[in-house]
Protein backbone atom coordinates (compact mmCIF):
# COMPACT_ATOMS: atom_id res chain seq x y z
CA UNK A 1 0.00 0.00 0.00
CA UNK A 2 0.78 3.64 -0.89
CA UNK A 3 -1.92 5.50 -0.58
CA UNK A 4 -3.91 5.59 2.55
CA UNK A 5 -7.11 7.78 2.78
CA UNK A 6 -8.36 8.06 6.27
CA UNK A 7 -11.57 9.83 7.01
CA UNK A 8 -14.37 9.93 9.35
CA UNK A 9 -16.36 11.82 12.17
CA UNK A 10 -14.61 14.91 13.69
CA UNK A 11 -12.41 13.79 16.74
CA UNK A 12 -12.41 10.56 15.82
CA UNK A 13 -8.27 10.34 15.75
CA UNK A 14 -7.85 10.60 12.07
CA UNK A 15 -5.23 13.01 12.30
CA UNK A 16 -3.24 10.77 15.39
CA UNK A 17 -3.67 7.57 13.01
CA UNK A 18 -2.63 9.00 10.14
CA UNK A 19 0.86 10.19 12.06
CA UNK A 20 1.33 7.12 13.81
CA UNK A 21 0.91 5.21 9.83
CA UNK A 22 3.33 7.45 8.84
CA UNK A 23 5.95 7.12 10.99
CA UNK A 24 5.34 3.27 10.92
CA UNK A 25 4.94 2.75 7.09
CA UNK A 26 7.71 5.64 6.22
CA UNK A 27 4.76 6.90 4.15
CA UNK A 28 4.67 10.85 3.96
CA UNK A 29 1.58 12.12 5.61
CA UNK A 30 -0.70 14.72 4.09
CA UNK A 31 -3.32 16.55 7.19
CA UNK A 32 -6.11 18.04 4.95
CA UNK A 33 -6.95 20.79 7.25
CA UNK A 34 -3.22 22.09 7.96
CA UNK A 35 -2.83 23.18 3.58
CA UNK A 36 -6.87 24.17 3.41
CA UNK A 37 -7.32 27.15 6.63
CA UNK A 38 -5.70 29.76 5.97
CA UNK A 39 -4.79 32.38 8.61
CA UNK A 40 -7.83 33.34 10.37
CA UNK A 41 -9.48 30.22 9.79
CA UNK A 42 -10.35 31.78 6.00
CA UNK A 43 -10.85 28.42 3.90
CA UNK A 44 -8.92 27.75 0.55
CA UNK A 45 -10.51 28.72 -2.42
CA UNK A 46 -12.30 25.94 -4.78
CA UNK A 47 -9.95 26.36 -7.82
CA UNK A 48 -6.87 26.42 -5.81
CA UNK A 49 -7.88 23.90 -3.39
CA UNK A 50 -8.75 21.32 -6.16
CA UNK A 51 -5.32 22.11 -7.75
CA UNK A 52 -3.64 21.21 -4.43
CA UNK A 53 -5.85 17.92 -3.61
CA UNK A 54 -5.02 16.95 -7.66
CA UNK A 55 -1.49 17.30 -7.21
CA UNK A 56 -1.07 15.89 -3.29
CA UNK A 57 -3.06 12.82 -4.73
CA UNK A 58 -1.17 12.70 -7.69
CA UNK A 59 2.24 11.53 -5.49
CA UNK A 60 3.33 7.82 -4.63
CA UNK A 61 2.70 7.51 -1.68
CA UNK A 62 0.77 9.12 1.06
CA UNK A 63 -1.50 8.98 3.70
CA UNK A 64 -4.35 11.69 3.72
CA UNK A 65 -6.31 12.41 6.64
CA UNK A 66 -9.24 14.65 6.25
CA UNK A 67 -12.87 14.67 4.71
CA UNK A 68 -13.54 17.36 1.95
CA UNK A 69 -16.11 15.72 0.78
CA UNK A 70 -16.43 18.12 -2.23
CA UNK A 71 -13.31 16.50 -3.41
CA UNK A 72 -13.50 13.25 -1.94
CA UNK A 73 -13.63 11.61 -5.40
CA UNK A 74 -10.18 12.68 -6.44
CA UNK A 75 -7.99 11.56 -3.46
CA UNK A 76 -10.59 8.26 -3.77
CA UNK A 77 -9.29 7.40 -7.20
CA UNK A 78 -6.30 7.07 -5.90
CA UNK A 79 -6.22 5.83 -3.13
CA UNK A 80 -5.01 1.88 -2.36
CA UNK A 81 -6.99 2.02 0.56
CA UNK A 82 -9.41 3.81 2.70
CA UNK A 83 -9.76 4.19 6.48
CA UNK A 84 -13.18 5.16 7.96
CA UNK A 85 -13.10 6.04 11.48
CA UNK A 86 -16.42 6.63 13.54
CA UNK A 87 -16.40 7.49 17.39
CA UNK A 88 -19.49 5.43 17.98
CA UNK A 89 -21.25 8.41 20.44
CA UNK A 90 -24.70 9.25 18.76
Amino acid sequence: MNRILIIGSAGSGKSTLSRQLGESLRLPVVHLDRYYWKPNRIPTPNEEWDQFVIEASNQEQWIMDGNYTRTLDLRLRRADAVLFLDTGFE
